[in-house]
């Protein structure tokens, strides 16, 4: 059968395609994506997310979605919901395909007494650091275990007593019998089962021992019918123990697993005990603080899922592990807000600006579009009085050469509005800090009108100080000031303590109906997000990110 996905190709379509083309699996393509639900999903299972599903939907399969929840003692309801809901966030969407592990556990039990039957398992007393003396090292073999030598019976036996909750926990475990000498050392009789007393988020207390997820994973994965079992390459050197276990329980079209690189990022982090720990030991405000990489985090921040999208698939799939740029993350969603975004104006580092020979009791309703290069967004009108604010950054008292903003006797037009000249400034009397700008108006500038003929080259932003709304703004920088913090021996030591700068800022009226998550440029500042905190009456922003695109000045010096 000859079928071809639409779009890019990888290496594991090609696989995909030969399968296809040799008419295994019966002509199916089924995917799986199977997150433990021991933490928040980050950006990188977005990549595996957009492989999975995106799989099956060009190939016209299935894909499940599968909680491998076999370590109760880390697992918890709020990871599961919030797993789904950031699957479907992404727009994908397992239809009744939602499964779990621990809906197996009966039938898994079953498979470890055959294979205890079969004398291909065994139950074994050492100690958790017995087994890890026993099993050797990377240059030496491993020995037996003294317990390897077991009857069937009574291994079947003790299995037995292990599930009714005889033994006391981390006492006894069931180890698969393979080879102590295989130099790879997950074939050394890995531990297929370990007594556990925890209460499971589904199964109660009706168990007390659990599966090992190299275990229950192959089977996991062929008891559903998956045919392409797609991991992250720290499982290549699992894969000859997911072929062992399928093969020696004569599992009938064995699924096949398949490795691609893991996704890794600069300035971040991207291990789920890593983010924990920034979580519990409070650097961040939760799993959903807009600094962290996880979903749920950059969707607070406002990035969009067509971004994210576009991201991973930008990446592509490689075997090779590499690092990604953290600027081709912020460059795909400047590229999707770019002409998604409404274009207001917003003054962080407040200046007031007094106009001096703009009536006092005056108020103008200007026409603003929204966006010049989304006409259909169309347009609001921005109220313009004598008193106005401006940047503080905006303004110099003795500027350098090529200061084109306002300066004493210089001029500047304000966006949407007329050409303004600095007259004097208002100084605080003991510190000399500036307090306010006086400045005349041109009302022959008005923007748009046909006389408007004169040319200055500053336009600044500017909002109405009476009509002005009061916002809190969230400026979020890297959380990490090193390119690779996990080449620390303390990841942490590298937290940048300025990642987060909260202003009290002043924005146009027409944001007070902004409702949470929307998003607007705030011109020349950057991409901003309604934060869930926000309120009509106390707005909050997020910067989702500037507007310097530091990864097309990458890509452009790349091709020169």
């Amino acid at each position: 059968m000859d079928i071809k996905p639409s779009g890019s190709t990888n290496f594991i379509k090609d696989i995909i395609n030969e399968d296809l083309k040799m008419g295994k699996n019966n002509n199916r393509v089924h995917t799986r994506f199977p997150p433990e639900p021991n933490g928040y999903l980050h950006i990188g299972h977005a990549k595996s997310i957009c492989l999975n599903f995106g799989l099956a939907l060009e190939y016209g399969g299935l894909c499940n979605l599968r909680f491998d929840d076999t370590n109760p003692s880390k697992e918890e309801v709020e990871y599961v919901d919030s797993i789904q809901m950031d699957v479907k966030w992404l727009g994908f969407d397992w239809d009744h395909r939602l499964f779990y592990a621990s809906d197996y556990f009966e039938q898994l039990y079953n498979y470890a007494e055959q294979l205890i039957k079969a004398g291909k398992a065994y139950v074994c007393d050492l100690s958790p650091g017995e087994i890890r003396e026993y099993r050797g090292t990377l240059t030496e073999p491993g020995k037996d275990s003294p317990y390897r030598s077991r009857s069937a019976e009574e291994n079947l036996d003790l299995f037995k007593r292990m599930r009714a909750g005889e033994f006391p926990d981390g006492s006894r475990v069931l180890r698969a019998k393979i080879d102590m000498s295989s130099p790879n050392l997950n074939m050394r009789d890995p531990v297929l089962y370990r007594i556990m007393r925890a209460t499971h988020h589904r199964t109660g207390d009706a168990w007390c021992i659990y599966p090992m997820y190299d275990y229950a994973h192959p089977l996991s994965d062929a008891i559903e019918g998956v045919t392409h079992s797609i991991c992250t390459c720290e499982f290549e050197d699992h894969r000859p123990l997911y072929d062992w276990t399928l093969r020696e329980l004569n599992i009938e079209s064995p699924p096949v697993q398949i490795e691609f690189a893991r996704l890794n990022l600069t300035r971040t982090v991207m291990s789920k005990r890593k983010l924990r720990k920034l979580v519990e030991e409070g650097h961040v405000r939760g799993w959903d603080d807009p600094r962290m990489p996880t979903i749920s985090g950059l969707r607070r921040r406002g990035y969009t899922p067509e971004a994210i999208k576009d991201f991973c698939e930008r990446i592509g799939v490689a075997k090779a592990n590499s690092m990604v740029n953290i600027a081709m993350l912020e460059h795909c969603i400047r590229e999707d807000l770019n002409f998604k975004a409404r274009r207001v104006m917003a003054v962080l580092r407040p200046l007031k600006v007094v106009i001096d020979n703009y009536p006092e009791d005056r108020v103008e309703l200007l026409e603003a579009g929204y966006n010049s290069e989304n006409p259909e967004l169309g347009s609001r009108q921005v109220p313009f009085s004598r008193v106005l604010y401006i940047e503080r950054d905006d303004f110099m008292e003795d500027p350098p050469k090529k200061f084109f903003r306002l300066a004493p006797g210089r001029e500047v037009r304000l966006k949407h509005a007329y050409i303004i000249k600095c007259q004097s400034v208002v100084k605080d009397e003991n510190t000399g800090e500036i307090l306010e700008v006086h400045c005349t108006f041109d009302p022959e500038t008005k923007s748009g009108m046909s006389a408007d003929a004169r040319k200055v080259k500053g336009t600044l932003h500017w909002v109405s100080a009476p009509h002005a709304l009061r916002a809190e703004i969230r400026l979020y920088d890297y959380l990490f000031h090193k390119e690779n913090p996990d080449e620390d021996e303390d990841f942490k030591t590298s937290i940048n303590p300025d990642s987060l700068e909260v202003l009290s800022s002043w924005v146009e009226p027409d944001l007070a109906r902004a409702g949470a998550g929307s998003r607007y440029q705030f011109l020349r500042q950057g991409y901003f997000s309604v934060d869930p905190d926000s309120t009509g009456s106390n707005p909050v922003f997020n910067r989702i990110v500037s507007l310097k695109d530091s990864w097309a000045k990458i890509q452009k010096a790349g091709e020169q």
